[in-house]
């Protein structure tokens, strides 16, 4: 499978479209002026107790306090307060931890009263961005991630993922990381690690101890609310957790984001020369690359996948609902069954990159068309299992309830992306909205080919505003005449100056409406 990143540099920030395939699979936003980021790492200060939530409302300084549980607090809280208090009383004390004497550790089912108290300064770490009404989510559970660690500071575990299958490459990696770790750091070893030759794995671990260098050194003179240091960016985040060899171009429009592509894609071993482009074309990026029209037809509340078929999506602040429609989809009326089971196996694809497309967290209910055999409830959910495995967010997916129903939770650390998709109507001056004109142009293709390859029709007229028909008959090949060269069929087009923009009708060769 190809991969490509495109890069979209603007004024208030940077877009980051992956691609799969040539299809649009995710996309990220990055806000030069977000006030928090998963991975900063902030000095607080416990303004409130809550014993009914165990957890604490933390300043940070901000319109919306951070938001720590005791879970959050992590075992070595006790340790990290020690340290943090050391730090900021003697300047002098070292950096690294080869001298440090932890403290005990924390009960799992402790009270966060007892633990720490009002007024008292916290080193906590964003791990959740502020959603909605809501602040940031916090924690003193410290790790700083890098290409093929994650770095534990306050503990001597070493963890090496599930995903590593093999039991030879995981003894490997846990004895390198044994032999490389500083005293008193853990670290886990991500999946990207496997097969990774030490030196470049030690390569790794210094840089990750570079950062905890500069969090310490930061931490010695920091105010309240004050961010100490900052994860990478969403970009780079994305470059590390995910660009490997099988990505076949990565390309942007801006020189400065260029630069910073071409040292971290060196710094990971890969042809900069061979992957990495620098778009200077007049058209945009986006536009240049097809991913402005796949956003619009995307991002809509209803998304076809199929033939008539099509999903759904309504977003809430409680959860997110996906329900799968048939619409125009002909049965055979002799094996309903069937067809609803082939319907919903290939709404699986679509729900899942739809999820990770929008980057759907919290609570996601999918309403499945109605199946009664076991076997065929089974299959999907083993479908949508498998397709949701590639999703690096960690998610789970329950079993399909009798009234068709499935309920999936999926990490949310970020907003959900949400896309604006309705235009103002010309017809009515503004008055109404429309859905997107890329999105009726799209609808009107797949309709027309629909009927004359599944329904067989022959003779067909679009009767549409004078601006919709111009669209099918405008440049050299016209898209009328591409059809006629791929399906044999010719498209009557009758103007309608009368017509909203936004509406349309199919005829049969006896004018009787067919759409």
């Amino acid at each position: 499978m190809s991969n490509e990143l495109v890069i979209k540099k603007s004024s208030s920030g940077i877009e980051i479209a992956l691609l799969a395939e040539k299809k649009l699979s995710e996309l990220h936003k990055e806000q030069y002026d977000a006030p928090f980021q998963v991975g900063d790492f902030y000095l607080g200060k416990v303004r409130k107790i809550s014993p009914s939530l165990n957890a604490a409302f933390v300043d940070l300084k901000s319109e919306k306090d951070g938001f720590l549980t005791y879970f959050d607090l992590g075992p070595n809280i006790k340790s990290i307060q020690k340290f943090v208090k050391n730090i900021r009383q003697n300047p002098r004390i070292a950096t690294d931890l080869d001298e440090f004497d932890f403290e005990e550790r924390t009960n799992k089912a402790g009270k966060i009263s007892q633990t720490i108290r009002s007024g008292e300064t916290l080193l906590v770490q964003v791990i959740k961005e502020p959603i909605a009404n809501k602040g940031p989510k916090i924690t003193s559970d410290l790790s700083i991630p890098g290409r093929y660690f994650i770095l534990v500071p306050f503990t001597s575990t070493i963890s090496v993922s599930r995903k590593i299958g093999n039991n030879k490459e995981k003894n490997r990696l846990k004895d390198l990381a044994s032999s490389l770790r500083p005293k008193n750091f853990g670290v886990i070893i991500r999946t990207i690690a496997e097969g990774v030759a030490l030196e470049e794995l030690d390569k790794d671990l210094r840089e990750l101890m570079k950062k905890w260098d500069e969090l310490v050194i930061g931490l010695r003179r920091a105010q309240i609310g004050q961010r100490i240091t900052n994860n990478e960016n969403r970009l780079e985040t994305l470059l590390r957790d995910i660009v490997n060899s099988s990505f076949t171009q990565i390309t942007t429009d801006d020189a400065e984001v260029h630069q910073l592509l071409e040292s971290t894609l060196t710094r990971y071993n890969l042809d900069t020369q061979k992957v990495l482009k620098l778009y200077q074309g007049k058209v945009p990026i986006f536009d240049q690359y097809g991913i402005t029209k796949q956003i619009k037809s995307a991002f809509g509340k209803n998304v076809p996948f199929s033939g008539g078929a099509y999903l759904v999506i309504e977003h809430t602040e409680a959860l997110h609902v996906i329900d799968v429609n048939s619409g125009s989809t002909s049965f055979d009326p002799q094996n309903r069954e069937e067809n609803v089971f082939q319907i919903n196996i290939e709404a699986v694809q679509e729900i899942a990159r739809q999820i990770r497309l929008r980057d759907m967290g919290g609570i996601i209910v999918v309403d499945f068309i109605d199946m009664k055999d076991p076997k065929n409830k089974a299959t999907l959910h083993q479908k949508l299992k498998d397709a949701m495995a590639t999703d690096r967010a960690r998610h789970t997916i329950l079993p399909i309830t009798k009234f068709g129903l499935v309920q999936i939770t999926r990490e949310r650390v970020r907003p959900a992306v949400e896309i604006a998709n309705l235009e103002l109507c010309p017809s009515c001056m503004g008055t109404g909205k429309a859905d997107s004109s890329v999105q009726l142009l799209d609808k009107i293709g797949n309709e027309v080919v629909y009927l004359w390859e599944q329904m067989n029709q022959k003779d067909i007229t679009l009767k549409a505003h004078p601006l919709v028909t111009h669209y099918f008959t405008a440049g050299f090949p016209s898209m009328r005449m591409k059809w006629w060269l791929s399906h044999r069929r010719w498209l009557r087009l009758e103007r309608d100056e009368h017509s909203a923009l936004t509406s349309y009708t199919v005829v049969n060769g006896d004018k009787q409406p067919i759409s």
